[in-house]
């Protein structure tokens, strides 16, 4: 968790440069992000600045926007920033992740655009879809740029996963501002989830958005509370092999935390990283043929699916005792993965269903919202 601190901002209202014996005003301002790497807020009454400092993981600078209901209350020295008009009227996202913190803050009808609709699972925005009132935009990540013009977007919300941004600057070009979300860069659960104070600035909801997170804080610790106590540890396994290599999270990866914290040993907890390990069947089967349980195996639904893809799967024990549990089971009317979509805003929820399955007896009654055992 990253600890909150205070920045300084200089900055010289109204006369800069206009007089030479105008006192610079120094202004403190309280960064309103904890938990999230990647994200800075800072609020100054009557304009915020929110920084996305890590817009993919390599970066090397970030980028600052100005919020404001007017430009006039923007200091001379940050209109060099780009200007957001807030609250946002209408909005192209490009992730599902991005749909679910604005249905959090139920502003689902500012939605006007996505690339790929049938990835959506979020019954009120599907209705806004069934309706006409979102616009297909493509069938991949990129945007039809005639298409997206045609909506006259407040903003587009896009992501980059390197600084390849050439597929965005032509919106910028037309006039458009694109902010670069990041949440899928974190590393922790509460990090990743915390991202929903982007949304509240452009929404102005801040409050709403706080609120939100501190909810989701308080349920995630409890939760991790309640399994405080347990000595039995059951070991964890994941992933899957694809095209010869077995990969699987890393042992700093937002999954691995989510095993330790639901009090499982994931079995590569100890490795380095917040990607993806790549492995060979012989070196899963050395360290996970006894696992416990096996969290994850890949886009698997069933057992079946597993043996027809390699036959291999049947030697370890969790597939053995029918101990495997899978985030792609449960999906939205259109196909999309309901994990993919809402996990990220809700890593309370991911972590209680992660505790159901490793303690069964520690929350009674619990009924999984993402996680389900393999068919």
């Amino acid at each position: 968790m990253k600890t909150p601190f205070y920045c300084i901002v200089f900055f010289v209202l109204f006369f800069v440069g206009c007089k030479k014996n105008e006192e610079t005003k120094v202004v403190k301002a309280h960064n309103e992000v904890s938990f999230a790497n990647g994200l800075e807020i800072h609020n100054y009454g009557t304009f915020t600045v929110m920084k996305v400092t890590k817009p993919w993981p390599e970066a090397t600078k970030g980028f600052t926007y100005v919020c404001a209901n007017s430009k006039e209350n923007i200091p001379d020295s940050l209109q060099q920033f780009t200007f957001i008009k807030t609250p946002i009227q209408n909005v192209v996202v490009t992730s599902t992740t991005h749909i679910s913190s604005i249905v959090s803050l139920s502003e689902s009808d500012k939605i006007k655009g996505f690339p790929n609709l049938n990835y959506i699972s979020s019954p009120v925005v599907r209705n806004l879809i069934d309706n006409g009132k979102i616009k297909e935009l493509n069938d991949n990540e990129s945007l039809n740029f005639e298409k997206t013009i045609d909506l006259k977007p407040d903003v587009i919300v896009g992501l980059s996963i390197n600084n390849e941004t050439a597929k965005f600057n032509q919106f910028e070009k037309a006039g458009i501002p694109v902010l670069y979300n990041a949440d899928w860069v974190e590393n922790s659960p509460l990090g990743k989830a915390e991202w929903i104070k982007f949304f509240g600035v452009l929404f102005n909801k801040q409050k709403e958005a706080t609120a939100f997170f501190d909810n989701i804080v308080k349920e995630y610790n409890n939760a991790k509370s309640a399994v405080a106590h347990v000595s039995d540890v059951p070991t964890v396994l994941s992933g899957a092999i694809f095209q010869d290599v077995w990969y699987a999270p890393q042992g700093e990866s937002w999954m691995a935390d989510f095993i330790t914290d639901a009090k499982g040993q994931y079995i590569w907890k100890d490795s380095k990283g917040t990607g993806s390990l790549s492995l060979s069947l012989e070196s899963v089967l050395d360290k996970g043929i006894q696992a416990d349980v096996w969290i994850g195996p890949g886009q698997f639904t069933s057992y079946a699916e597993m043996l027809a893809a390699n036959q291999h799967y049947k030697q370890f024990e969790a597939f053995k005792q029918k101990r495997i549990f899978s985030y792609s089971l449960k999906k939205g009317t259109t196909g999309g993965i309901i994990f993919y979509e809402d996990a990220t805003n809700r890593p309370d929820l991911v972590l209680k269903d992660l505790i159901s399955i490793l303690h069964p007896t520690i929350l009674k009654g619990y009924q999984p919202t993402f996680i389900a055992p393999l068919q």
